[in-house]
C-alpha cells in the first residue's frame, strides 16, 4: 500500500524523455512506482491529466536570511521550486561571529536589497559555526534548502575590520582556510565568492572577498577537492571577460576540482554571449568546467538613488554612495557635480548602457502627489518641463529623499530574443538560473523564473520542448550540486514532485507586498497552473494554496550531496 498515490496524470520524469499518462506510488518519502501504481494509497491525488514532475531545483538563491522569518520559503514553494541553495557570492551568513554579524547584516541590505530592519528583526544572528546554522533550520524550513560557506563572512569572522582594504597575512589565510575546512565538515554545500564591482558594502565600499588576492580565493576555492559533494560558485567581471579573467576561472575550477558556476549569462549582445561562453570551452581544455547560470527571462530592474544598488556601478559614482542621503542629496543639488556624474557614467564602464536616462522610465513615485508619473519615461517627462532627463530624474529623486524607484527600459525587441533564451537554456555550458530569490527585494522578479521557462518559453514562444524544459529545471541544476537522488521521477527516489497545468501555468502580476519583518515590503509574484507540490513526499502546496506543512530537508554536502561531476565534452 502507498502512503501517496498520484494517478490520472502525464508523466514528465525529468530526463528529457518523452511525456506519458501513467501514476505514481510513493513510501516513506520515496518513490516507489513510476508509470504504473496498482495498489492502493492512503492518500490518493487525481492529477486530472495535469503533469507531474520532479520539483524545481533553484541553484541560485539568496534566501539565508529568510528561511528564518518565512519557513515556507514564498514565492518559490508556490513556483513549483522543492530544493533551494543559497549562501552565494560569497554573501552567506555562516560561519558568524558577534562582532561581525552588524557589518554583514548591514553589507546584505546593501549588496543583497533586504531591509535592515526586516534583517534586525527577523534573524536572531546567534549563531557561530556553520552546523549552529544549518541546526536552526532542521524541521523548520518547507523546502530542501542548501547552502554554500560564503568568502566575505569567512574573511570578516577571521579579519575582522581588516576585511576591507587589506591583504590577508599568511597566519590569516591559514585561520580561513581552517575556517572553510570546519564548514565544510558541518555541511556547507560549498564555497562562493566575487569580484564583481557591483557588490559593496554599506559603506560604498568593495565587499571583503573584492579586498582578497587570487592567490587568497584560489586557496579556499582547493579545498573544495578535498570534501565530499562540495561543490564551486563564483561572480566574476560584469560585462566582458578579459583574458586574465577567465584565466583566473580556469585555475578556480581545476583548483578545486569542480564545476565552477558563475552568474548570470543573459539573453543579449551575441558578442558578449560568445565571449563569455569561451570561458567554458577553455576549460574543457584544461580539464575544468565552466557553467553559466543562464537568467531564464527578461530582466526588470528597479533601482533607486537611496541603495544606490547598480547605480553605483557606474564609472566614477561609487563615492557618491559613501556619503549619507543628506550629503548626497546636497552633492546632487550641485550643478557642477550633476555635469561631472551625467559625463563619467557615459564615458565607459560596463555598466554605461544604463546611463541612457531619457529611456528610463519611473516605476515607483514615493510621494503621493507624483503618483502620476508612474510608468511615464524620464525623456517624456523631461520634455514637458523642458528640463534634461538626468535633471529630472535627480529632481523628482532629491524630492523624494532618493527613494524613487526608477526603471531601465529594454532596448532591444525582447521578442526575439526568446529563440536565443532556448538555444541558452539546452546548451550544455549553461544551467537555468540566477534567480536571486529571496534578494533584492525592491528591484527584481525572477524568483519566478521557473513558471516563465514554462508559460513564455514552452506555451508562449516555444522555443523548447516541455519535456526538454523539465529536463534543464530538475536533473540539470540538480547534478550541478551533485543532488544525492533527486531531480529525476525515478523508483527509490526522493519524492519531490509538482503538478501543474501546462495550458495555465505561468506568474501573475507583480505587486509590492507588505509581508516582511517590522512591516517592510517585497516585489512579489503569484503562481498560476501550479495545483499541488510535495517535498520528501509530503503535500505543501494543494490547490495554490500552502498546507502549513514543513518536510524539507537541510542539504548538508557529503551526507546529501555527492561530488559534482566534471563535463568532459561539450
Amino acid at each position: 500500500m502507498y502512503d501517496l498515490k498520484i494517478e490520472n496524470a502525464i508523466i514528465v520524469d525529468g530526463s528529457g524523455a518523452q511525456a506519458y499518462p501513467g501514476s505514481l506510488g510513493i513510501v516513506d518519502g520515496r518513490i516507489t512506482a513510476v508509470g504504473d501504481a496498482p495498489e492502493s494509497a492512503t492518500q490518493t491525488v487525481d492529477a486530472g491529466g495535469m503533469v507531474v514532475s520532479p520539483g524545481f531545483v533553484d541553484v541560485h538563491t539568496h534566501y539565508d536570511a529568510q528561511v528564518f522569518w518565512d519557513k515556507t520559503v514564498s514565492p518559490s514553494c508556490y513556483h513549483g521550486v522543492t530544493t533551494v541553495f543559497g549562501g552565494h557570492c560569497g554573501f552567506s551568513i555562516a560561519p558568524l561571529s558577534p562582532a561581525a554579524a552588524p557589518y554583514l547584516l548591514n553589507m546584505l541590505a546593501r549588496v543583497e536589497g533586504m531591509p535592515v530592519a526586516s534583517l534586525e528583526n527577523g534573524v536572531p544572528w546567534d549563531w557561530q559555526s556553520f552546523d549552529e546554522y544549518l541546526s536552526k533550520l532542521d524541521g523548520n524550513i518547507g523546502v530542501n534548502a542548501g547552502f554554500m560557506a560564503g568568502h566575505s563572512a569567512i574573511r570578516r569572522v577571521v579579519m575582522g575590520e581588516r576585511a576591507v582594504g587589506q591583504l590577508a597575512t599568511a597566519e590569516e589565510l591559514e585561520a580561513m582556510k581552517s575556517l572553510l575546512e570546519q564548514c565544510l565538515k558541518e555541511g556547507a554545500i560549498g564555497f562562493s565568492s566575487t569580484i564583481a564591482i557591483t557588490h559593496n558594502d554599506a559603506n560604498g565600499e568593495p565587499v571583503p572577498s573584492r579586498h582578497a588576492s587570487h592567490e587568497e580565493i584560489l586557496a579556499l576555492a582547493g579545498i573544495c577537492a578535498n570534501y565530499e559533494g562540495t561543490s564551486l560558485e563564483f561572480m566574476p567581471a560584469i560585462g566582458e571577460f578579459s583574458d586574465d579573467v577567465i584565466e583566473f576561472m580556469l585555475e578556480l575550477t581545476t583548483t578545486a576540482k569542480r564545476p565552477l558556476n558563475w552568474n548570470a549569462l543573459t539573453a543579449g549582445n551575441s558578442d558578449l554571449i560568445a565571449n563569455q561562453l569561451a570561458a567554458s570551452d577553455r576549460a574543457l581544455e584544461r580539464g575544468g568546467d565552466i557553467r553559466a547560470l543562464t537568467i531564464p527571462q527578461p530582466i526588470t530592474i528597479r533601482i533607486n538613488l537611496h541603495s544606490g544598488f547598480v547605480f553605483d556601478s557606474l564609472e566614477g559614482w561609487a563615492d557618491l554612495f559613501k556619503l549619507s542621503i543628506d550629503d548626497r542629496i546636497e552633492y546632487l543639488n550641485d550643478p557642477v557635480h550633476r555635469t561631472e556624474l551625467n559625463a563619467a557614467a557615459k564615458s565607459g564602464g560596463p555598466m554605461r548602457g544604463l546611463a541612457n536616462w531619457s529611456t528610463m522610465a519611473v516605476h515607483a513615485a514615493y510621494l503621493k502627489k507624483n503618483k502620476h508619473l508612474e510608468g511615464r519615461t524620464l525623456g517624456d517627462i523631461a520634455k514637458e518641463l523642458g528640463r534634461r532627463a538626468f535633471d529630472t530624474m535627480l529632481d523628482l529623486a532629491i524630492e523624494e529623499g532618493l527613494r524613487t524607484s526608477f526603471m531601465p527600459m529594454p532596448a532591444t525587441d525582447e521578442d526575439k530574443l526568446w529563440k536565443v533564451r532556448g538555444d541558452l537554456w539546452r546548451d550544455a555550458r549553461t544551467v537555468v538560473g540566477g534567480s536571486d530569490a529571496g534578494a533584492h527585494l525592491d528591484m527584481i522578479d525572477t524568483f519566478a523564473y521557473s513558471s516563465h521557462v514554462l508559460s513564455s518559453g514552452v506555451r508562449d514562444h516555444k522555443v523548447i520542448s516541455l519535456e526538454e524544459a523539465i529536463h534543464q529545471l530538475t536533473q540539470v541544476p540538480a547534478e550541478l550540486y551533485g543532488l544525492r537522488e533527486r531531480g529525476l521521477l525515478k523508483p527509490g527516489w526522493h519524492a519531490d514532485l509538482v503538478i501543474f497545468d501546462p495550458e495555465k501555468v505561468g506568474s501573475g502580476k507583480t505587486y509590492m507586498r507588505h509581508d516582511l519583518p517590522a512591516n517592510e515590503s517585497r516585489i512579489y509574484a503569484d503562481a498560476q497552473g501550479i495545483q499541488h507540490v510535495f517535498v520528501n513526499g509530503v503535500q505543501t502546496i494543494e490547490d495554490g494554496k500552502h498546507t502549513g506543512r514543513l518536510p524539507g530537508l537541510v542539504v548538508r554536502s557529503g551526507r546529501d550531496t555527492e561530488t559534482p561531476r566534471l563535463r568532459t565534452a561539450i
